[in-house]
């Protein structure tokens, strides 16, 4: 931590023990931000943030409160200790809320590699958005672009309590994306491709992810509404992360504690497939999600939570672990302006041993999903239904694309019966191979619209 950065914990610590605070606790973030806009080989907007933000939360015996500020001088973070510790004495009692003992804080801080120093001008990341698109628009078909994009941010994260702990890190990230148009019949399509690292050596070519995105929109080109009945499913990789998501939302130890979680009563027992591992880890070298210590300055560590089907945790944090009478498990993660709260860092449902297009190829018939819209989802009961495009599937190849689907189930019949592929990108914070589900609700055309569609060619 520099001096800077002492001065201030030094400074709101005091402030608030002398307000009255028995502990506190104090999440400093600085970052700067520099992002251009292109679009038909244009520079369209360039765009400078810079941010230095801090957030406060204070005890008061069994009461606690939270605010932030962006204005850093003495006078002003004085008068938010006390606004703090006013508001702390006027809050209802949390009994589980608490900072960690200095027993429990984390101490030996790994090395995680999350910080890549390199600066990138304006003119450099507007090359990076035009080389995108230019390829792009290139390619035979695309007839318009919603434009392309790139960016570079560095941030700072600094915490300490008053219990003794007082570190902090740095992360970096780079990422650009480009958005392609084709139209067929007077029927508009688009799509879009990406890259985001850590490192920005670690991007793609910037050419590549043009020819892809334009690629994706022209085989959209055409598409139709899927028959409706029971079908299989395949979640390509694009999306199948939500599915992991909906499972760590299903663990997260508020939902729990609350009991608002369709597998509140499950610990220990088959909740998934037996071939589905669920990991998180927080140590992953690169990873937009790793962190050498939690939002509470827990020391942190890989989780499976979900190991061959078998629940294995919760995601939980100080307050969660303690309503349920468990110990933490270093997975709080931290805003400025709230308490802290459990959830995951690089989240991953676990490579399977198949290619996706070996469980395409296995398939009469079925539904490849590349575009989930919408959602109604509920943690409560697992009911889930999604509005869905991608291609259909006929005797093991992709035939045709498909739009305008609605595809439901349950998450707790889903978890089941998923198969997962070995093609999952570890770049993303939340990622899945592409999954297979033996059957869904696919909704789509009724039999005389498909028979109408196919005699019209």
């Amino acid at each position: 931590m520099e001096k800077f950065e002492e001065n201030l914990v030094s400074l709101c610590l005091d402030a608030a023990r002398a307000a009255g605070a028995d502990g506190a606790d104090i999440t400093l973030a600085k970052g700067s931000g520099l992002s251009a806009q292109v679009r038909l080989g244009k520079t369209e907007s360039v765009e400078r943030a810079e941010d230095y933000q801090l957030g406060l939360r204070v005890f008061v015996g069994k009461k606690t409160a939270n605010v932030s500020t962006g204005q850093l001088d003495e006078t002003v973070l004085k008068e938010l200790a006390g606004r703090a510790v006013a508001m702390a004495r006027a809050a209802p009692d949390n009994p589980w809320a608490r900072l960690a003992e200095p027993e429990e804080l984390a101490s030996d801080l790994p090395q995680l590699d999350l910080y890549d120093a390199t600066v990138l001008s304006s003119e450099a990341l507007t090359e990076m958005a035009l080389a995108a698109e230019d390829s792009a628009r290139a390619e035979a078909g695309i007839t318009n672009s919603e434009g392309g994009s790139a960016s570079a941010s560095h941030s700072q994260v600094f915490i300490a309590t008053s219990k003794g702990f007082s570190a902090g890190y740095s992360r970096s990230s780079f990422g650009f994306s480009v958005v392609a148009l084709a139209e067929k019949n007077g029927q508009m399509e688009r799509d879009y491709d990406y890259s985001s690292a850590v490192f920005a050596a670690d991007l793609d070519d910037p050419a590549e992810i043009g020819r892809s995105a334009a690629q994706r929109t022209l085989a959209r080109l055409g598409a139709q509404k899927p028959p409706t009945g029971q079908f299989p499913v395949i979640f390509d990789k694009r999306v199948s992360g939500s599915i992991a998501g909906h499972l760590s939302s299903a663990l997260n130890g508020m939902a729990i504690a609350r009991g608002t979680s369709f597998l509140k009563n499950s610990m220990g027992e088959a909740i998934a497939a037996a071939a589905i591992t669920l990991s998180d880890d927080p140590l992953r070298p690169r990873g937009p999600g790793s962190r050498p210590f939690d939002g509470e300055c827990l020391p942190v560590s890989r989780r499976e939570m979900i190991k061959e089907g078998v629940l294995q945790s919760w995601f939980l944090d100080l307050a969660t672990a303690g309503q349920l009478g468990l110990a933490p498990t270093g997975q709080a993660g931290r805003s400025l302006s709230g308490p802290p709260a459990p959830g995951p860092s690089n989240l991953m449902i676990e490579e399977g041993a198949v290619s996706q297009e070996q469980l395409i190829s296995e398939l009469e018939a079925g539904f490849l999903v590349t575009e989930l819209m919408g959602s109604s989802v509920s943690l409560t009961t697992g009911d889930y239904s999604r509005g869905a495009a991608g291609f259909w599937i006929e005797q093991g190849k992709i035939t045709r694309p498909c739009s305008e689907a609605t595809i439901a189930g349950n998450l707790k019949e889903m978890f089941m019966q998923l198969e997962p592929a070995n093609d999952a990108d570890r770049r993303r914070a939340v990622s899945a191979p592409s999954l297979r589900l033996k059957s869904m609700m696919v909704a789509g055309m009724t039999d005389g619209q498909a028979a109408a569609g196919q005699a019209g060619g």
